[in-house]
């Protein structure tokens, strides 16, 4: 396992992170052990997690796992949605992240959280409401490095801008989407990353399955979260998306690669990733993206595989080559 430094943190945590949204869901608290564990056998020190996964069960499950080695550990959470029977009670104003803050921290167990994301942008919250709390809770030591989740790259730098207009502690690590069909990242949040120091670790770099091998033009499991989740379905809702899961999938196994590894390892090798978000509901899945560590990503792979998606265009639209494309 490769180690790498978080942005311009100075910590360094393993090439994936392990990702624990199945966390008293879809992997009950016996099977989050086994993953734990393996996880750890592995060399990942990078674990993430939010408030309401499972609605505060997979924390409380995380923080009995990562007892006993806590500082050997970098642990993250979220704040944004409701962990109570109260759906008003939400979003990232003061009084929410105060509170929820302190109940993340008896869940896992510890008394500080390394990196803690405001999960999605408040539309109702003034952001420099949000980034003085925040910078309250690095002043008093319960978290170490504020950070955005979902967030637009204006907003990340409209945020970056209060931060040090206030002398407030900054967002210092980013968590968009990006996989090899979900690519707007490389736009302006990747670019912006690279320029600001910020680490980033993307997640759903299988697309919430569609690149594991299962999917393809008309091709599709019983079950997997592309059949039985709505939110997923809308999210990859395009004929061209499976086309591309088919091309990719022959492309991985014409080379002796897993899908799901060789999907991972290509989000990994963006300059800009500091770590994808890996997921599993079992043992299987898992081993899967592990491999991922062991791929030989070369410029020349990465742009073979690229090739095979729709490369968004350009922030300014003039359609230049992109500022990471191999030249020709």
């Amino acid at each position: 396992m490769e180690y790498r430094y978080l942005g311009n943190t100075g910590v360094q945590v393993s090439q994936l992170c392990f990702g624990t949204m199945s966390f008293g869901g879809d992997a009950d608290e016996a099977t989050a052990g086994v993953l734990y564990r393996r996880c750890r056998d592995a060399g990942i020190n990078f674990f993430d997690c939010a408030n309401s996964y499972s609605g505060g069960r997979a924390e409380e499950i995380l923080g009995r796992l990562i007892a006993g080695s806590r500082e050997e550990l970098v642990i993250t959470s979220k704040v944004f949605s409701t962990t109570g029977p109260d759906e008003r009670v939400r979003g990232a104003s003061r009084r929410n992240i105060m509170t929820e803050i302190e109940k993340s921290l008896v869940r896992l167990g510890t008394d500080h959280l390394d990196v803690y994301f405001i999960h999605h942008f408040d539309d109702h919250t003034p952001l420099a409401e949000t980034l003085r709390a925040l910078d309250d809770l690095v002043r008093a030591g319960k978290i170490l490095y504020p950070a955005a989740s979902n967030f637009a790259a204006w907003q990340v730098a409209k945020a970056l801008g209060l931060s040090a207009l206030h002398s407030w502690a900054p967002f210092k690590v980013l968590q968009p989407m990006y996989n090899l069909v979900k690519r707007q990242a490389e736009v302006e949040i990747l670019p912006m990353a690279l320029s600001e120091g910020l680490g980033v670790i993307s997640y759903s770099p299988l697309g919430g399955g569609l690149l594991s091998g299962k999917y393809g033009p008309g091709e599709h499991p019983e079950h997997g979260r592309l059949v039985d989740n709505r939110a997923y379905q809308q999210r990859y809702d395009a004929e061209w998306v499976y086309d591309v899961a088919g091309q990719f999938t022959a492309f991985a196994r014409q080379r002796g690669y897993s899908p799901a590894a060789l999907a991972v390892a290509w989000v990994g090798s963006h300059p800009a990733i500091t770590a994808p978000i890996i997921g599993a509901r079992n043992l299987a899945q898992l081993e899967d993206s592990l491999q991922a560590a062991s791929i030989p990503m070369t410029a020349e792979l990465r742009a073979e595989i690229s090739a095979l998606s729709i490369e968004p265009s350009p922030a300014n639209d003039r359609g230049q080559p992109s500022a990471f494309k191999k030249p020709g």
